[in-house]
């Protein structure tokens, strides 16, 4: 059971690590796209980089991900290794990783009203004039369409992954 666990554990991890690779090889088609729907709404596209908008994968895009991607990977190893408190590492880290991923999937569903309120809260009139929800879709259309396929499997993946290596580390 904790060999299930392990890789369930490392499926997990490996769906986190999709996030970064997804956004560093397809982030500068989404900007381009972005700019371009500004530009039709007649809005300076340097109003992004002028207020750190970006769609790559750098700072917490890459971090967060790959620190969880790390972290399931050690318990994964500790599960691996018949350790004492893996059993409890995977209930703590299994558990914090759905959570997160409910936030997630929560933040990419409210993705409009959050960006229009973090833009108003910017104070650059500029970009409060943007129109957020085609612009975000400008960006996500730049995504090839298997990459809304890819989420959909990621989410699946983490979710469970996360809840059948709950499950087997209670059996073990």
């Amino acid at each position: 059971m904790n060999t299930l666990a392990a890789v369930m554990q490392l499926l997990v991890a490996a769906a986190f690590v999709s996030i970064p690779v997804v956004r560093h090889r397809f982030g500068p088609a989404a900007k381009a796209a972005a700019e371009a729907e500004l530009r039709r709404q007649a809005v300076r596209p340097e109003v992004l980089q002028e207020n750190n908008l970006r769609f790559d994968a750098s700072g917490h895009e890459t971090a967060a991900p790959v620190t969880v991607a790390v972290v399931m990977t050690a318990v994964a190893a500790l599960n691996l290794a018949g350790a004492g408190p893996a059993q409890l590492l995977t209930w703590i880290f299994s558990s914090l990783v759905v959570l997160m991923n409910v936030v997630i999937v929560y933040s990419n569903r409210t993705a409009v009203k959050s960006v229009e309120a973090a833009f108003h809260r910017k104070g650059d009139p500029e970009l409060a004039r943007v129109q957020v929800a085609p612009f975000l879709r400008a960006a996500e259309n730049a995504f090839p369409g298997w990459v809304r396929a890819q989420t959909h499997l990621r989410n699946t993946a983490v979710f469970g992954g996360s809840a059948v290596a709950l499950v087997a580390v209670s059996l073990a």
